[in-house]
């Protein structure tokens, strides 16, 4: 019986097994980047009519090892990528993305179309969905190449199989269209760059310099146009970008700036935008999240909420009544605070010219809430004064105040981080920046509300209705004070005034400039930012 127990079990980490002396030698190589040993035992190993076939984790380590080989100590390794796969192909073994993946890299270096075919036709052959790292390479070699018509096509062929650009693929995208004088693809891509990120690398942040020095950048865009056509576009579009093509002619000035606490520019003064999501995205949100509530409430019950807040559009203002009354209330005397509830409508109408919010309660808390005098003032005062609004019965307060903010489009007071299974199921793009623009944070001082209201402006590319740009730049520290702007505005242009004492002005190659602001940054770190923050009003 030992016997047959000692039989049955498995061998013991590190035995050997099929092909274990080529995974050691393929393993080491890796780590030594040795393109030329792995391969002479790859050779070896097929060599031997004995030997068992390799498996196609081996095949794709070769792959990955090939794609990362340096060409000085490894000559050919396109040539030897192509026999590799010729030969996984050959004994049946299935390729995987990551195998197409890393001899596209590999081959795309002298062979940048036969790379494209590759990861053009892998669902076609092998059933394989493409993924970004599959067409990166590729888009990089048309890059170098400076072709921009096959560069185009694969930005085309990644939409069609539903992979969204990055930042890396788009800043390739912006260059060889850059370099190609094709104003219209550069405007399209800044745009699309605008959608994808917040800021900008260093990288991207030359790319784009690049452009708006060239010739062709000059010659671009329309003497004239319809002032109040761009207007309306920009508040369609939530502030922040027009999308209806170059504006002015002429030259164009870079510099790179520093944007004061309240948003001005600090090279060219113009206030930077506070950015929301669009009006058809806020359809689509305030739509999304009315499905939910009505799948997870009595769908009467929402359904006339719906209906009464259609009739009553005016609030500036929306408060999570129960998240600011229960605020540091966990101690023996703590309870629902009307009282800390007041101080924060107090203060919106402070700072709205005596309008109210809407506070919604529950009627179980407002039944409890008014056998107390003092609160049953205050309750009846806001009920005399339009603010209140009573869910019934049964219902979540969460589903009212947060569908009452999207649809007003209006300012959200509360303290929740909005992280909880209600928004999880939103599952909406929409909604970290909807948050960002609307949602306003409070605390209390001496019993005195302080609301912490939404920044004035937006770190994100910026387009003007005068058609300027402002493009920001990563900031790792994350504070906004030392961020540098790219400030970009057609040459000769009147200022809206003077440039500020701490804008930076660059007037000197890109990557001179930039060591030459970092350092007087850090010199600078100190000094407060000029102006007054403008609180929304």
């Amino acid at each position: 019986m030992a016997a047959m127990a000692t039989a049955r079990r498995r061998p013991r980490r590190g035995s050997k097994g099929p092909n274990s002396d080529l995974s050691r030698i393929l393993t080491d190589c890796t780590r030594r980047g040795d393109a030329a040993a792995a391969m002479a035992a790859f050779d070896a190993a097929v060599s031997d009519s004995d030997a068992p076939r390799l498996a196609a984790h081996q095949y794709n380590q070769l792959l990955h090892l090939l794609a990362t080989a340096d060409s000085s100590s490894f000559p050919s390794p396109a040539a030897a990528a192509r026999r590799v796969f010729s030969h996984m192909l050959q004994v049946g073994a299935a390729p995987s993305e990551a195998t197409i993946t890393s001899l596209a890299r590999v081959i795309a270096s002298d062979a940048a179309d036969e790379a494209f075919q590759l990861v053009a036709t892998m669902r076609e052959k092998y059933g394989l969905a493409p993924r970004l790292r599959s067409y990166s390479p590729v888009l990089a070699a048309f890059r170098r190449a400076g072709d921009a018509g096959k560069a185009y096509a694969i930005e085309a062929h990644m939409a069609a199989s539903g992979v969204s650009p990055e930042e890396p693929e788009l800043a390739a995208l912006l260059d060889v269209s850059s370099r190609a004088g094709d104003a219209d693809k550069v405007y399209e891509y800044l745009h699309k760059l605008r959608q994808a990120v917040d800021s900008v690398s260093e990288e991207t942040a030359e790319v784009v310099e690049a452009w708006f020095r060239s010739e062709k950048a000059a010659m671009a865009g329309m003497p004239e146009w319809n002032a109040s056509q761009v207007k309306q576009a920009i508040v369609a579009n939530g502030g922040g970008c027009h999308r209806l093509g170059w504006l002015g002619t002429g030259p164009w000035t870079v510099q790179r700036v520093r944007v004061e606490a309240d948003g001005d520019c600090g090279g060219c003064g113009c206030q930077l935008a506070s950015v929301d999501i669009d009006m058809e995205e806020t359809r689509m949100f305030a739509d999304s999240v009315a499905g939910l509530a009505l799948e997870r409430e009595t769908k009467s019950n929402f359904s006339q909420f719906q209906d009464w807040l259609e009739a009553n559009k005016e609030y500036e203002a929306i408060v999570d009544s129960a998240n600011i009354a229960l605020y540091q209330q966990n101690f023996a005397e703590g309870g629902f605070s009307l009282t800390q509830l007041d101080a924060v409508i107090t203060e919106l109408r402070a700072r709205y010219s005596g309008k109210w919010p809407l506070v919604i309660l529950h009627n179980k808390r407002i039944s409890k809430l008014m056998e107390n005098s003092s609160n049953r003032h205050l309750i009846e005062n806001w009920r005399a004064n339009g603010a209140l609004y009573t869910s019934p019965s049964g219902s979540n307060d969460d589903w009212y105040w947060l569908y009452a903010a999207i649809r007003l489009n209006c300012l959200l007071v509360t303290n929740d981080e909005m992280r909880d299974h209600i928004f999880e199921l939103l599952g909406s793009s929409f909604f970290p920046k909807w948050k960002q623009r609307h949602r306003v944070k409070y605390t209390f001082n001496k019993g005195k509300a302080v609301l912490m209201m939404p920044s004035p402006y937006s770190s994100e590319i910026q387009e003007s209705e005068l058609g300027s740009w402002h493009v920001p730049l990563e900031e790792k520290s994350g504070d906004e004070r030392i961020r540098i702007w790219l400030c970009i505005l057609r040459t000769g242009k009147e200022p809206d005034k003077a440039p500020a004492v701490n804008g930076i002005v660059q007037e000197v190659p890109p990557t001179e400039a930039s060591n030459g602001v970092q350092q007087r940054l850090l010199e600078n770190k100190a000094e407060s930012a000029a102006g007054k923050r403008k609180d929304r009003d």
